[in-house]
Parts: structure tokens; sequence; C-alpha cells
């Protein structure tokens, strides 16, 4: 290996047992801002390195996969040079977990275990789930053996085996890189946001639509913006939303999702959605508790206005005695 890297790199390799969650492992710390490759043959490995310490990528997880014997025949020689490597600070994951919980997971899922497909010569390895875990099981002893961490994922969910990955690799070893969240704002006549994980509507509070000189503006327009926040019921559905918010979001982030989108909507997604999606990303940036950072989007408040006023000239005229309040026109 060369010397073109400026720091060590943090290489992680990720093995064990079909059926015992390498892919929620790797995906995991995909999220973590790794550079993840999946069922990579052992002698490769050290290419691969050399390639991302040229691109300087300084965190790497590689899926091994090990199911053909010759690949298992390069393992031990291949960690003995990484091991002595001091650029590279190595670790080797080992998920494993017992054999009625795999057999549980590959009847679920349907699939054949991957050595009862695999034809090496002219036979088939093993013919039954439980045959090709025996088989893999033995094959993989001595990669087991040179571990730095098992995790045994026998009792563990899907959201476990994240926040244990997390607690191992993660910023100062606890937590995951951070949740991202983005506010969106939408118009229901529009359509729903098909990526939406929380939906807010706001369509009853005071509408500035039917106010004619606010009509045309949108929620980041300043009159538009006190128009919406001076309203008490705004004022207090902000409370609510906050707190709901506040709840929700490390709840969300200690299950390890990575992105979280709450929509707000309005009629036509100009004014009310605006300003209410921008007042609750606003103070949830405030509030610093968003590791990975806040956006807001504003999905709809380029819609042609011109053509809002006619679409909607009905909805106005049915509102009796000309109030504002409701969901009748586009803001």
């Amino acid at each position: 290996m060369t010397d073109s890297s400026p720091h060590f790199h943090r290489l992680v390799i990720v093995s064990g047992l079909s059926g015992a969650g390498k892919s929620t492992a790797l995906h995991a710390l995909e999220d973590l801002g790794y550079y993840c490759v999946d069922n990579l043959p052992t002698s490769v490995v050290p290419q691969v390195l050399e390639t991302c310490r040229q691109a300087r990528i300084q965190r790497i997880a590689l899926g091994v996969d090990m199911r053909a014997r010759w690949f298992l025949e390069r393992f031990g020689a291949t960690m003995d040079v990484l091991s002595a490597d001091p650029s590279v600070q190595l670790s080797v994951v080992f998920l494993d977990a017992n054999d009625t919980a795999l057999l549980a997971r590959f009847s679920a899922t349907r699939r054949p275990h991957p050595l009862s497909t695999l034809v090496e010569g002219s036979e088939r390895e093993a013919v039954a789930v439980l045959d090709g875990i025996t088989t893999e099981r033995e094959r993989l002893a001595k990669v087991r053996a040179r571990a730095t961490d098992v995790i045994d994922t026998t009792s563990l969910t899907v959201h476990d085996l994240r926040r244990r990955v997390a607690e191992l690799f993660g910023p100062s070893g606890t937590r995951m890189a951070g949740l991202r969240v983005r506010f969106l704002s939408f118009g229901f006549k529009y359509g729903l946001p098909i990526d939406a994980d929380l939906l807010l509507d706001v369509r009853f509070l005071n509408n500035p639509y039917f106010v004619d000189e606010l009509r045309d503006k949108t929620g980041l327009d300043e009159p538009v913006r006190k128009f919406v926040l001076n309203d008490a019921e705004t004022k207090e559905f902000l409370v609510h939303a906050g707190a709901l918010i506040g709840f929700c979001v490390p709840r969300y982030e200690r299950e390890g999702k990575a992105y979280l989108t709450i929509a707000v909507g309005c009629t036509g997604g100009r004014h009310r959605s605006v300003v209410v999606a921008s007042e609750l990303g606003a103070a949830l940036a405030a509030g610093g508790t968003v590791q990975g950072g806040v956006r807001v989007v504003h999905r709809d408040i380029a819609r042609d206005a011109a053509s809002d006023k006619a679409s909607d000239r009905t909805s106005e005229t049915d509102i009796i005695g000309g109030g504002v309040r409701g969901a009748g026109g586009p803001g």
C-alpha cells in the first residue's frame, strides 16, 4: 500500500451467518457515514481499501461474502496484512444467531439458504435450510474467532441491531450520525406527499387567501406571516404541534431512523402551511437536538396563483357570510 492517505482509515469488515443481519448492519453503517460495499471477496479487500485511500474516503465498511471456500482461504492472510497497517483501524464484526431464529427468518422470507443453491463442482452443498446453516457455521468458525465484535441477533429486532452498531461505530460511540428532519409544506389540492412520516393539517386556521392584499403573496412574505401568526389558534396550534414533534423526534432517532419528513398542509400550499412549517422548523433547529440538521421545503409555493383564483372561485362564494376561516381557498 502507498502512503497517499493523509489520515488513518476506519475499516469495518462485516461477516456472519446468512440471515443474522449483515444487510441491516451495513445499512446502519451507511447511515453513520461509512462507504459500504457488500458481497466482497476477501482477496480484493486490500485493493478496495487502496482505492478508497486514493479517493480520501476515511470510513469504510465491507460486507465479505465467504460462502465459497477459496474466499475463506485468503481471510486470515488478508486480516494479517490489514492488522499490520498502522494507518488502518480495523474491526471485524461477526453476526450470529441460533439455528431456531435463523430457520424462522428464512421461513418468513421464503428464501432458500445461500448454500442450498450454491453449486461447487457438480454437487449442491446442501439441500435443506438447516443443512446450509450447519455448513456455513462450520466454514465461518475461523472467521468468528478473528472477530473483534460478535453480535448475537437471536433476540434482537432490526432497530436493536441498528442501535448496537451505532453504539460500536457511531460518533462518540453512542448514537447514529444524526436524524435529518425535513419540514414540507404542501397543498392538499395537489395531493398528499408520499414520503410524509408525520402529517399536520392546518386548513382550519384563518386563511389569508380571502384577504385581497394578501392573496397574491406567500407565507414567506411578512404580511402573510404576521396575519397567520397573530391568530390565537395558530399560536395554540404551534405549542401543541411543537410538543408532539419534540416527543416524536428523539424516539424516531432511537429506532434508528435516518430521515424524518414532517408534512404541513393547507389547501393550496402557499400561505398557512408555509408559515407553520417555517415556524416549526425554526423552533426545532433552535433547540439544537437534531444532529443531522433541519430543512424546510415548500412544495407548492410556486404554483400559479392566477389559475388558483379561477379554480377556487366557487369555493370562495360558498363560504357563508364571506368569512375567511377554514379551507375554502388555496392558502
